[in-house]
């Protein structure tokens, strides 16, 4: 398509969310209490994993890969939120738009191939406790962890670059806090229909089947829990994988409805957008932890260290 009628641009405002000027501050404090939550939340129970050896494991070396996600996935959004809340241009350039995208889908569609291989990995736990400790050794763990990093890359890449051949022209305002495919594709001023048509099928059917392949390894866990005779066995089985299926639930959810629904609403997507970019990173620390009384006893053990701090501060279990 020709673009010698327009002038391209080279530049987007992110509109962000409406609020008069008093509420930036107050917008800025509660966003920065959340990302540094994360931060923080995340950074600790990498550090917690990798200072018990009892937690060198499988299942926590996914959880490690995880955080590293949330810690890098929240920093790609939130930081210009933070930016944008107490300056008054909102500008991003172009290339930056298209980094913003490209890392976003690339750290989230990694996360979704990594709650697959993760599903997995409890399956072998659960359903195949003889071949587990064969199979899911540590050279297959760094190659299935490689995999979804690698194939997230892939993923975004194809989005990124789809994306970066559309001509944007006349409207540059961003009904978004951060540059995603819907809120672009909106403003070009090309046929969109290739992109559309690989969202369906890129993201959709991706999003559809990794669910699908964690819905179907989490049958036969269930299956296998109720089996169980030890009701102590199976409640430490069952414990462990709520706290997988949790960070499932607020993962799939909100992505799925923005991204496959026919129709976009902005205020919609928005509140699913800050659900999905800063509540869930912020939540995924909270659950493993809560839920998993060996991080809970590694974790006292970091913050407590030789000394005997937990025992006058009550923390000890």
């Amino acid at each position: 398509m020709s673009t010698q009628n327009f002038t391209l641009v080279t530049e987007f405002v992110l509109l962000g969310f409406p609020h008069n000027r008093e509420m930036s501050m107050f917008l800025f404090v509660v966003f920065s209490l959340f990302y540094l939550s994360t931060l923080g939340g995340n950074i600790l129970l990498i550090l917690t994993i990798m200072g018990e050896p009892q937690l060198n494991t499988s299942m926590y070396f996914f959880l490690q890969n995880l955080s590293f996600l949330d810690v890098f996935f929240s920093t790609v959004t939130q930081p210009k939120l933070l930016a944008n809340l107490l300056v008054s241009s909102r500008i991003i350039s172009f290339p930056g738009c298209l980094a913003q995208l490209y890392f976003f889908h690339f750290l989230g569609s990694t996360e979704c191939f990594l709650h697959t291989v993760m599903a997995f990995d409890r399956y072998m736990a659960i359903c195949r406790p003889l071949h587990y400790m064969n199979i899911m050794n540590r050279k297959v763990c760094v190659r299935l962890a490689f995999g979804t990093w690698l194939t997230g890359s892939l993923h975004a890449l194809i989005h990124t670059m789809l994306t970066y051949q559309l001509p944007f022209c006349d409207s540059n305002l961003i009904q978004h806090f951060f540059c995603d495919i819907p809120t672009l594709l909106k403003l070009a001023c090309g046929d969109t229909s290739a992109n559309e048509a690989v969202i369906l099928t890129n993201i959709g059917v991706v999003s559809v089947g990794c669910l699908l392949l964690i819905v179907i390894s989490y049958v036969h866990i269930l299956h296998a829990i109720l089996q169980i005779s030890n009701i102590q066995g199976r409640k430490k089985a069952f414990s462990t994988c709520a706290a997988h299926l949790m960070a499932v639930m607020m993962y799939f959810g909100p992505p799925v409805f923005i991204y496959i629904r026919p129709t976009s609403v902005y205020s919609v997507d928005k509140t699913l957008s800050v659900f999905f970019t800063v509540v869930t990173p912020m939540l995924n620390p909270i659950i493993y932890s809560l839920r998993n009384q060996d991080v809970r006893k590694a974790l006292q053990k970091l913050i407590c260290g030789k000394t005997k701090m937990c025992e006058l501060t009550g923390l000890s279990s």
